[in-house]
């Protein structure tokens, strides 16, 4: 329904004024964006804007595991040899998160990390590592909230909720971007295939025999009103996250290092 709202068009001076006062009440830095001549035509053209080139400098570790985006870390830590993860305190079934029990073995051992976008945020995802795309998954679900609420009352919440998985391979080993939706966001969508949630159609699992393969910090994605994105690696699991619980993340910042051998 947001979604849809969001789409819709109107008088450019209605539109505007919406932005600016969604501008003003939650602090958006617009001087990073990328603004088209005459405004944004949609409320969801603003909350799906690019960044100006050169606004978000990469890491030179070519080695770090990159921030997927814009937000604040809310929990990272080891997945253990179950393929069970902990965020806040609740524990996840990495099979769950990835809709796959032999896609989710391939973590076991690994690491995870769970960043947050708030609704001021710049809604796109990017990627946390360089590699190929090897499938994608769209899982339907809810909408429940994402926020300290529903993190600490809501049994499963990651699991729930509708999402979008991404799977890439490469000198990283392997690593599944996960993008979940959350009340209020009207669609997920990713950059390279046509695979969009809430459309009342299933994507399903799908393969790429030549998937794109994408350099680290190229964008695998979009929310239309911001979520959630779970970045789990495989094993060795010998990474070091590089921020706190609650930090801010900006995309193509350190997330992990791999520790000294």
């Amino acid at each position: 329904m947001m979604g849809r709202l969001a789409d819709l068009t109107g008088p450019p001076a209605l539109v505007q004024r919406a932005v600016d006062t969604f501008v003003r009440i939650y602090g958006v830095d617009l001087s990073e964006a990328e603004v088209p001549p005459g405004g944004f035509q949609t409320f969801d053209d603003f909350f799906t804007r690019r960044l100006l080139p050169g606004v978000r400098p990469l890491d030179p570790d070519e080695g770090a595991i990159l921030c997927p985006a814009d937000g604040r870390l809310l929990d990272s830590g080891p997945i253990d040899e179950r393929a069970v993860l902990s965020v806040k305190g609740r524990l996840y079934e990495v099979q769950d998160l990835l809709g796959d029990r032999v896609e989710a073995e391939r973590y076991q051992g690994g690491t995870y990390a769970v960043v947050y976008l708030a609704p001021h945020d710049y809604h796109r995802v990017h990627a946390p590592v360089s590699g190929v795309v090897t499938a994608t998954r769209h899982i339907p679900g809810t909408l429940f909230p994402v926020n300290s609420i529903g993190i600490e009352y809501i049994e499963g919440l990651f699991t729930a909720n509708e999402r979008i998985v991404v799977h890439q391979s490469g000198d990283q080993g392997d690593v599944a971007s996960i993008l979940v939706g959350a009340i209020g966001v009207g669609r997920i969508g990713i950059a390279f295939d046509d695979v969009l949630t809430n459309t009342g159609r299933d994507g399903g699992y799908r393969t790429y025999d030549d998937g794109p393969d994408l350099a680290r910090a190229d964008e695998i994605g979009m929310f239309h009103l911001g979520s959630t994105v779970i970045v789990l690696v495989g094993p060795p699991g010998d990474l070091e996250v590089q921020k706190k619980r609650g930090e801010r993340t900006r995309v193509g910042e350190a997330l992990f290092r791999r520790r000294p051998s």
